[in-house]
């Protein structure tokens, strides 16, 4: 069960509920039909466990220093009022407001049978903020009513269902997206099949999400608490690329990538650059960079003097395997754990910017992976008139297998090959 059913609250809805039915094909029981009532804004709960803002929560338990916020108490008026502060402070719930205020409530909510809000939770934040604003036709809000024995099992496939695979309006961030899919893939014991039936989409299009996902897990976790999944909502496609590269590459190269594309996620360097240093040396060839930037040392050192006083076991299991470890990791740990407004102590009593340390990093990296994208031109070049020629090749064997057929026609023109044959001995002789 999600929880217990608050039975003040069941005993107030069954007395609110209408006769009549909506019939909903996303509830998962083979009985669709949902009954329809009408509810007070202010006193219907908002879900704390829907996906949409699970990235948004953690902010707001640091911004409040409360770990257990929309634990201990998610019914409560602490929990409530501060995840209808993360509904109202989503993108488009202005435009949201306005449509509603203009066309009124279009599709009904659907509750739990003691008033928790399993779908429509922005929508009501919408309605409930324009009753304050003192808009009279938003006091209601239209729901349909769960069974009381809706389990959690159900709530998350009618979350899925309704708010994920028919792609509504309110599109979740990539990270909710994956943070649902990765439930979804606990809660099926890890069967692939089922998360994709689930979401209506393909296997690799599952995976994939929660691949990267598991990427932004190990930044988060490396950064010690002080980021947040949510501060890389914008940087979905350098987590996408690192997860596709890293997949079925040596573990050496595996952590060298990673180590420039955490690095590149903390800086915001366009993963577009980031493409040019999916290679083996990439950490070797960034450390170059930045050793060669005379005010960069002093952060090196300040680095490597923090990640001596951590032990071996925790960075073994922060960053893999100590003989794997790129030349980077140390400076990533280093500014991974802190915040771009803060400060830190060199050795020779100066202090600087995180902010400005991550800028010279990101000038670092955009320096290597220019380096690296000439080499990959140079490689290029050198190798042109070999894969041309293989090519080449290959042509000419198909030449020489479908020759044959082509003769035995009476509307062969032979002439015309030796035309091309003479062509061809031009070629080879400027080439020799």
């Amino acid at each position: 069960m999600l929880h217990t059913l608050d039975p003040d609250r069941t005993a107030f809805l069954k007395a609110r509920t209408k006769t009549n039915t909506v019939r909903v094909p996303a509830w998962p029981r083979s009985d669709k039909d949902l009954p329809q009532a009408e509810l007070e804004t202010t006193w219907v709960k908002f879900s704390v466990s829907n996906h949409r803002t699970r990235a948004e929560q953690e902010r707001e338990k640091r911004a409040v220093g409360r770990e257990d916020l929309f634990t201990t108490d998610p019914m409560g008026p602490d929990a409530q009022a501060a995840q209808y502060r993360i509904l109202c402070g989503q993108s488009g719930f202005d435009e949201l407001k306005r449509d509603i205020k203009a066309r009124g409530q279009q599709d009904p909510a659907i509750v739990t049978a003691d008033g928790i809000l399993i779908n429509g939770n922005r929508r009501t934040a919408a309605l409930r903020s324009l009753w304050i604003e003192g808009e009279l036709s938003a006091k209601y809000v239209s729901c349909l009513v769960l069974p009381r024995d809706a389990t959690t099992d159900e709530l998350v496939d009618l979350e899925a269902e309704l708010q994920v695979a028919n792609s509504l309006k309110e599109n979740y961030s990539w990270v909710n997206e994956a943070i649902l899919i990765e439930e979804l893939y606990d809660r099926a014991d890890k069967n692939w099949d089922h998360v994709a039936n689930r979401m209506h989409r393909t296997v690799a299009d599952v995976r994939g999400m929660y691949d990267k996902l598991q990427q932004l897990h190990q930044l988060v976790e490396l950064s010690g608490g002080t980021r947040l999944h949510l501060d890389f909502v914008e940087n979905e496609s350098v987590f996408d690329e690192l997860a596709k590269h890293i997949k079925n590459k040596p573990q050496k190269e595996a952590d060298s990538v990673r180590a420039v594309y955490f690095l590149g996620a903390l800086t915001g360097t366009p993963y577009r650059k980031l493409r040019h240093l999916r290679r083996s040396d990439a950490a070797a060839l960034v450390r170059n960079e930045i050793v060669d930037d005379a005010a960069m040392r002093p952060i090196l050192d300040a680095a490597e003097a923090s990640a001596s006083m951590t032990s071996d076991d925790l960075l073994d299991d922060l960053l893999g395997n100590s003989e794997q470890i790129s030349p980077l990791h140390d400076l990533l740990a280093f500014v991974a754990q802190k915040r771009p407004e803060a400060s830190v102590a060199l050795d020779n009593g100066d202090r600087v910017q995180v902010q400005e340390v991550l800028t010279s990093i990101g000038t670092s990296i955009s320096a290597a992976a220019e380096e690296a994208k000439e080499e990959e031109r140079d490689h290029s070049a050198l190798q042109a008139p070999l894969t041309r020629a293989d090519k080449a090749i290959a042509e000419l064997e198909r030449v020489v297998a479908t020759l044959a057929k082509a003769r035995a026609f009476a509307e062969w023109d032979e002439s015309a090959l030796v035309e091309r044959v003479a062509r061809l001995d031009e070629l080879i002789s400027k080439i020799r």
